[in-house]
């Protein structure tokens, strides 16, 4: 019969058993619940971003000026139009061939002459300044062959149309200075030179141009000026050429005008008129309907 002390252990040992037992069940039970939670996949959620509709981009439409009253003109002569609106800065054009340009061609001399004036660190001398003024006021030729003369003629102002950029300007050979050829947008680009900014003549050589301009005689104070709200205030050349092959008129006019409250520069080049006061008429309708459909 086994002892009381050896029944004490056997069951001390049995307990023990148990309590081993029970720790590895529980441990087996935690690094399960651990191996689970590690298996599992964790799922992230992404923010779902919408994207905004994509707006059209804006469209700018430019308005070109209406030509509409020049294409309805009656005349049986020829005539072409270049117009800035110096406050817009819009700009209009009719026309595309080459004229005579009969005596606004002296504008340009005048302002090759300064130019050279300029570049050879000079101002005009007396002579000049008189022949100028003769020139441009009243138009006078005797004084625009001499000047002409003076900046080398065809070669010399060809010279400096180069640099100012008058392409479609071919001056006259042979002496013939108003038979030079030009464009109307050729003249817009001579008027800019003596009436815009960045210009290659000097402010006061602009001013001393200008001021000749304005003063021209009131018999050939037209084309341009009809636009004007005061026709005394133009700043303008004309010319007029009968061509002896054909004894039909060349008309031109260019300036700066100021009407409605805005500066203009134009330059109106005609021919083909029956007569002189044809042209005349012509040029000054011209000259209207351009500044109004820059208005």
């Amino acid at each position: 019969m086994p002892s009381v002390l050896g029944v004490a252990k056997s069951s001390a040992h049995w307990v023990a058993g148990l309590l081993v037992t029970a720790l590895i069940a529980v441990t087996g039970l935690i690094l399960a619940s651990q191996d689970s939670h590690a298996a599992t996949p964790v799922t992230t959620q992404t923010p779902t971003t919408t994207t905004a509709p994509t707006r059209p981009a804006a469209t700018t439409v430019t308005t070109e000026p209406s030509t509409a009253t020049l294409e309805a003109i009656d005349t049986d002569a020829d005539f072409s139009v270049a117009a800035l609106d110096v406050d817009t800065g819009e700009t209009l054009s009719y026309g595309d061939a080459s004229f005579d340009t009969a005596s606004i061609v002296k504008v340009d001399i005048l302002v090759a002459l300064l130019h050279q004036a300029q570049e050879g660190g000079r101002t005009l001398t007396a002579s000049e300044r008189a022949l100028a003024t003769a020139m441009i006021e009243r138009s006078d030729n005797t004084a625009a062959t001499a000047l002409f003369n003076t900046i080398g003629g065809k070669a010399g102002l060809e010279a400096f149309n180069a640099v100012i950029g008058l392409d479609e300007t071919v001056v006259g050979s042979n002496g013939y200075w108003g038979l030079t050829q030009t464009t109307a947008v050729d003249q817009l680009t001579l008027l800019k030179v003596v009436f815009g900014t960045g210009s290659v003549l000097t402010a006061d050589s602009q001013a001393y141009e200008q001021g000749l301009m304005s003063n021209v005689v009131e018999a050939q104070n037209f084309g341009v000026s009809a636009a004007a709200d005061d026709a005394d205030d133009a700043a303008l050349k004309v010319g007029y050429l009968q061509r002896s092959a054909t004894g039909l008129w060349d008309v031109t006019s260019i300036g700066e005008i100021e009407a409605g409250g805005h500066t203009y520069l134009v330059a109106v080049l005609s021919d083909g008129n029956g007569s002189y006061d044809e042209g005349v008429a012509l040029v000054d309708q011209v000259d209207r309907a351009a500044v109004d459909a820059l208005s």
